[in-house]
């Protein structure tokens, strides 16, 4: 089926007041909760309010759930000049936990999106070491992905990026997709038994251009920063172009389509996750970092599940 666009006034501003929700998951049971500047995660209710839980420190970004129904939390600490580890919350007893602090003797700074595997394994990005977050994007290659494994061991498993933000993992679970934030790319690599990874390779081609120091001004539709990514069932990797203020699928053919825009960033205003959820996995949720709002909508094709959301596809 092809991608129909979106238009931006189909879009429901939900969840307003919220403190930069840059990511968006919904749980097997249909809870959704959104991240949140003011605490550990905030739940997103049918009526469109929100209710914060957990603890407030550094900046939660972007996060996912295990099968337990705990929130997995990249901390991108680096936003409040802090430390950016990887955490977890637990809706049901409020527990809030600490996973990794650093991986192979280098401290995260900078964790930015979590996804976990049917293995157990959570992939997640560092995006860099840059000592303020502006800075980050100038291109530096000092960001890394790592992986946490089941059996408690952590490893960097790709490095030298630029920093990488979203991830996404292939339905057979045979690649883990990365945005580079300053490539303005999505790179793609192939997962290797144990938890590691292959080689990268630009996946797609390059989807818009970067703003350097001193040049002309680019036409904001024109920029490429990459942010957050998701797999759709059909295949597309939909990716966020928040200076951009547009959201684009690299199709499995790799054309680029254009799924919304909102030139004016009225309604979508810097776009950084987009989650689905419902029964049929067609609600739509977009994040964002500057938006105090999270954005609801009904999408052309459904998403792929995440892992905790199998079960319930496999039963429905």
């Amino acid at each position: 089926m092809p991608l129909s666009p979106i238009a931006p006034a189909d879009l429901k501003k939900i969840a307003v007041g919220i403190d930069r929700p840059e990511d968006v998951v919904v749980g097997p049971d249909g809870r959704v909760f959104a991240s949140d500047h003011q605490c550990a995660v905030a739940e997103i209710f049918p009526d469109g309010s929100f209710k914060r839980l957990g603890p407030r420190g550094g900046a939660p970004n972007g996060i996912n759930m295990d099968r337990q129904g705990r929130i997995l939390i990249a901390n991108f600490g680096i936003y409040d000049r802090e430390d950016g580890p990887l955490q977890r919350f637990d809706p049901a007893s409020g527990a809030h936990e600490t996973l990794l602090t650093e991986v192979g003797g280098r401290r995260l700074t900078s964790a930015n999106y979590p996804v976990l595997d049917r293995a157990g394994n959570i992939w997640c990005a560092n995006s860099t070491h840059a000592e303020t977050w502006p800075q980050a994007l100038d291109g530096r290659p000092d960001g890394f992905i790592f992986v946490l494994r089941p059996d408690g061991s952590s490893a960097v498993v790709a490095e030298g990026l630029r920093f990488p933000n979203g991830l996404a993992l292939s339905a057979d679970e045979q690649y883990l997709f990365c945005a580079q934030t300053s490539g303005a790319d999505v790179m793609r690599f192939p997962i290797h038994e144990g938890g590691t990874l292959g080689a990268g390779g630009r996946y797609g081609p390059v989807l818009g251009k970067l703003q350097a120091p001193g040049e002309p001004a680019i036409d904001p539709a024109d920029l490429g920063y990459t942010d957050g990514i998701g797999m759709d069932a059909e295949g597309n990797l939909w990716v966020c172009l928040p200076a951009a203020n547009k959201i684009v699928a690299i199709t499995p053919e790799m054309e680029v389509v254009t799924v919304v825009h909102d030139r004016s960033g009225e309604v979508v205003n810097h776009p950084t996750n987009v989650t689905w959820g419902g029964a049929d996995l067609k609600d739509l949720y977009i994040g964002s970092i500057r938006a105090g709002y999270v954005l609801k909508g009904h999408s052309p094709v459904a998403g792929q599940p995440h892992v905790h959301q199998l079960e319930t596809q496999l039963s429905g």
